[in-house]
């Protein structure tokens, strides 16, 4: 989310724990056919389109020079030198719903917790998204379908909007990238949780932790808003624990196997426990957020050291740009 925010990528999971339970997997994720994903993605173009015919880049000259891509007339680019992720002003995107803590402390707009997830700055930002949704997020509903998946993209996606709103009160911020870093998080979360049925575990979930830490370290440079990667990353962790649990091995076939060798149970004892420890969590951080962001607090005031989780100083670069 941004400012500038990075992609992000994931690591796919196989089924395992004996042929039956296998091929009953397998039998699930194939009744899911996923358009949810696809819809988003051919709705943020569609946003990302209007941006620019808003923007109308050749009736507006700037200090700049010229607008990038002429030959697109209305919907050409900012010049490269004010916007070089090729997209519309900064202006632009504050009018359409960019996420700004003033407008949503201030001016009543609590809206734009939910418009800045549609919005991205420019089409390099667009299309690093995108492609990031499309490899992750037809997998995951194709195996879990598109209600939950649904709701863990914009719940993801709101998180990473409070979180950001909270610590990040001098920038505008869009994208869609909290909600991509929490289906992310719940993809990890989903290997936790389900540990038993999964074979090869070890290795995604070392995969997983390594694809999620490359992209929150990209986040530590300069106009990239990681505190919307950070929010989304954990609301979208917490998340999986509840939406993402499968039965536990056995449960699927219970009625082909003898009374002596039936699970009594659909979920095992870890995965309750982990459910109701998620949930709690995960409602008491977006009440303590939204209650913080909208009486005005400052989430810098309460963590002297959060700003290094969004930019590294350096002598390269300078953080406040």
């Amino acid at each position: 989310m941004a400012n500038v925010e990075a992609g992000t990528g994931g690591a796919g999971k196989r089924s395992g724990g004996g042929a039956y339970y296998y091929e009953e997997a397998e039998a699930e994720e194939r009744a899911w056919t996923a358009w949810l994903v696809p819809l988003i993605v051919v709705a943020c173009v569609a946003v990302f389109v209007a941006e620019m015919y808003v923007n109308n880049c050749p009736a507006h000259p700037g200090p700049f020079g010229s607008c990038a891509a002429r030959f697109l007339h209305r919907v050409s680019f900012q010049p490269v030198r004010e916007n070089p992720l090729l997209g519309p002003s900064s202006s632009t995107l504050e009018k359409l719903g960019a996420l700004e803590w003033n407008k949503v402390v201030h001016q009543g707009q609590g809206w734009r917790l939910v418009t800045c997830i549609w919005l991205h700055a420019g089409i390099i930002h667009l299309l690093a998204n995108m492609l990031s949704l499309l490899f992750v997020g037809i997998r995951l509903e194709q195996q879990f379908g598109f209600v939950r998946i649904g709701i863990l993209y914009l719940l993801s996606g709101f998180g990473g909007a409070v979180l950001s709103a909270l610590l990040l009160k001098k920038s505008i911020s869009v994208g869609a990238s909290g909600a991509l870093f929490g289906l992310l998080g719940a993809m990890l979360s989903e290997l936790i949780i389900n540990w038993t049925i999964y074979s090869n575990r070890v290795a995604a979930l070392l995969t997983l932790v390594v694809i999620i830490a490359i992209n929150l370290g990209i986040g530590l440079f300069p106009h990239v808003d990681n505190f919307a990667h950070i929010g989304g990353f954990l609301s979208g962790f917490l998340l999986g624990f509840v939406l993402l649990v499968r039965p536990q091995f056995g449960w699927l076939e219970r009625d082909d196997l003898p009374a002596s060798a039936q699970v009594t149970s659909k979920y095992k004892a870890y995965q309750y426990v982990l459910w109701v420890i998620a949930l709690l969590l995960l409602i008491a951080g977006f009440v303590v957020g939204l209650v913080m962001l909208f009486r005005g607090l400052n989430g810098n005031d309460h963590c002297h050291w959060c700003h290094y989780l969004n930019c590294v100083p350096s002598s390269r670069w300078s953080c406040d740009a």
